[in-house]
């Protein structure tokens, strides 16, 4: 199963990755290639995040990456990484197209 990063998936590590660089572009760097490596890991166990509690779909899923959420969706051959935010916020339906 591949993972495809949708336009606000990866807005949003970019906008995490501008954040964290004001302090040090190295540490942003490697966290930002920490989420990815999350988000890609999905693909190999789909099934082993939690429900998203703001849109209750089974096949809508999140796991947590230190002190965020990526959220993603279970198609039938691939993992559709929906987006990533701080985990303490809640999830913007707005953001998210899912079908």
């Amino acid at each position: 199963m591949r993972s495809l990063w949708t336009q606000e998936a990866l807005d949003r590590l970019s906008d995490i990755e501008d954040f964290i660089s004001q302090d040090s572009p190295q540490r942003a760097a490697r966290f930002v290639n920490y989420l990815i490596q999350r988000g890609e890991g999905v693909s190999k166990n789909p099934r082993i995040g939690r429900i998203v509690p703001e849109i209750s779909n089974p096949n809508v899923k999140m796991i947590i990456a230190q002190k965020c959420r990526i959220v993603y969706k279970i198609q039938e051959n691939e993992i559709e990484i929906l987006t990533v935010f701080e985990g303490h916020k809640l999830l913007s339906l707005e953001e998210l197209r899912i079908e």
